[in-house]
């Protein structure tokens, strides 16, 4: 006999009926095949070691997410809606305040700190790898990570110019002139170097940056 739904009652959407199970194998099957790709690449990972490091079956693995091109692409989402979601929240406050020089200075020295200080440099370096093979993950990671950070950025730089705390024409371009003097040459430098730089040069250039970006962009008396 079929089992009705309450009164006023709908059912709960299947996407809501997720198995905390699943949920949490998934979990760590990715973080682990994240440092497994990290270590050995797209082409030598291999399924076994990952199934070893978390401490479960080859078979789970196909179950909950795939084969090996479906785990890769499983990490790389990861990434990506990490990496969306910090960008929304470190550029996005931009222009609440009087005092330029200190919110900008908060905004790049967070800003340089996650993209030098964390995983951002090694996945970048896995995913330019592998863009010939993975053409839409490589666009989709940049149109969601960096391309959300400058278009967060410009929307905050123009805040600023409504408000005549800044003299920018051009809030895109503008953007791009304070992500770049801020972290570029830095990272560029990282992912061609073993060696991350250290939190105090990271900050250091990231402060002077700003400066320069100021000196620019400062309303004229």
């Amino acid at each position: 006999m079929a089992v009705q739904e309450p009164a006023g009652t709908d059912p709960a959407p299947a996407a809501v009926r997720v198995d905390p199970r699943i949920a949490r194998s998934r979990a760590v099957i990715v973080e682990a095949a994240t440092a497994h790709y990290l270590a050995h690449g797209y082409r030598e990972a291999n399924l076994d070691d990952v199934a070893r490091e978390a401490r479960v079956s080859k078979r789970t693995i196909y179950n909950v997410i795939g084969g090996k091109e479906q785990l890769f692409r499983a990490v790389l989402a990861e990434a990506i809606d990490t990496a969306e979601r910090f960008s929304v929240e470190v550029a996005a406050g931009i222009g609440d305040t009087d005092d330029v020089a200190t919110e900008l200075g908060g905004v790049a020295s967070t800003l340089a700190a996650s993209v030098l200080g964390g995983r951002i440099v090694s996945l970048r370096r896995l995913l330019i790898a592998e863009a010939t093979r993975f053409p839409e993950l490589a666009r989709d990671y940049y149109e969601r990570a960096p391309g959300r950070v400058m278009t967060t950025l410009a929307d905050g730089l123009a805040r600023l110019a409504a408000r005549g705390l800044l003299d920018i024409d051009d809030a895109e371009l503008a953007a791009e002139h304070l992500a770049f003097l801020v972290l570029g040459a830095s990272l560029d430098r990282a992912l061609f170097e073993a060696d991350a730089p250290s939190a105090t040069t990271v900050e250091t250039r990231a402060r002077a940056g700003v400066e320069v970006f100021l000196r620019a962009y400062a309303c004229r008396p």
